[in-house]
């Protein structure tokens, strides 16, 4: 009886306080957020790809990107779309709320507008480990 106690106690216990709910810095959210934005203006493929792990998920409307090489590439290409010195990008909003990014934001580059775009994150320990993209793209 002594042991069955015991065994329920042990199951109660390890389900209930053993992995605590995990500490979130909004802080720290925004200041991945910032950089994000800021390396991605920039065009600094290793400063974007600095925020993510082999972990990560971006899903946009042209596909979904998970793990490094693949976010890589997706960022090798939209730096060809938002080509330096060419393409104005405009932050319209940037909220950190929890772990939880978001930003709105529009472009104008050679090849076409964004009139409207937005990103939302979820950050942990300071990497974005799920990203979704849209936007509306008006073709020049």
């Amino acid at each position: 009886m002594k042991s069955s106690f015991l065994l329920i106690f042990m199951a109660v216990w390890i389900i209930s306080g053993c992995s605590p709910a995990p500490s979130i810095d909004e802080a720290l959210t925004q200041t991945v957020l910032d950089h994000h934005w800021e390396t991605f203006i920039s065009n600094d493929l290793e400063g974007v790809m600095e925020d993510y792990t082999e972990e990560s998920i971006l899903i946009t409307p042209n596909g979904t990107y998970m793990g490094l090489d693949e976010i890589r590439q997706n960022f090798v290409n939209a730096f060809k779309a938002f080509p330096a010195g060419q393409a104005t990008l405009t932050l319209t909003e940037s909220l950190a709320v929890k772990d939880i990014g978001y930003i709105l934001w529009e472009a104008d580059t050679p090849a076409f507008n964004l009139s409207y775009a937005t990103d939302t994150f979820i950050i942990r320990n300071g990497k974005i480990i799920r990203q979704t993209y849209a936007g509306v793209r008006e073709d020049k």
